[in-house]
């Protein structure tokens, strides 16, 4: 450990469609990130870089929250997630998590509508860039994002989990409590 420095608390969590890295910066959550994904380090570098901290393994009560929530997601039985969060990005990038958060859970919109409704049309590959380094998604639901023309475009944690998470909030994507327990 790094002594001196803050800790970001790190612990692995199996979802039915990937493997998220939770972690924890004092009492707030401030990464639930695809491990499979290639912006997955760089999310990690970045977070510990903007807080000053350093990742290690370990476990906390925020985590565990995460993790319950994530459950009950992953259940049918939440659709907003409650866990005390702090988003690690320039003003901008969490300007546009925060709009993320207002996306109703089993709906869709495209980059372009975020674009608009932050009331910046012309900065269309900001927003896109910036919904692409979400370190929360499920969490921050950038999943809800697709491309104008109906497609599923770039997800952190793959094309298949995107799916998998947009039918489940569609319904679809049943069976799950039976396989995961």
């Amino acid at each position: 450990m790094t002594k001196g420095r803050p800790h970001i608390l790190t612990s692995m969590y199996t979802s039915p469609c990937g493997t998220l890295v939770l972690g924890s910066l004092g009492d707030r959550l401030c990464l639930c990130d695809w491990v499979e994904g290639k912006s997955h380090i760089h999310i990690m570098r970045r977070t510990e870089r903007l807080t000053g901290a350093t990742i290690v393994e370990g476990d906390s009560s925020v985590i565990d929250m995460a993790a319950r929530q994530l459950d009950e997601y992953f259940d049918g039985r939440r659709r907003k997630f409650t866990i005390p969060m702090m988003m690690a990005g320039s003003e901008f990038q969490r300007s546009v998590w925060q709009q993320l958060q207002t996306i109703d859970y089993g709906t869709t919109v495209t980059y372009t509508h975020v674009a608009v409704r932050m009331g910046r049309p012309d900065a269309l590959r900001a927003v896109s860039s910036a919904i692409g380094s979400n370190p929360m998604p499920i969490i921050i639901p950038c999943h809800r994002v697709i491309g104008i023309d109906n497609r599923f475009t770039g997800y952190s944690g793959g094309l298949e989990a995107k799916r998998f998470l947009l039918e489940l909030e569609a319904g679809v994507a049943e069976g799950y409590r039976e396989e995961r327990r």
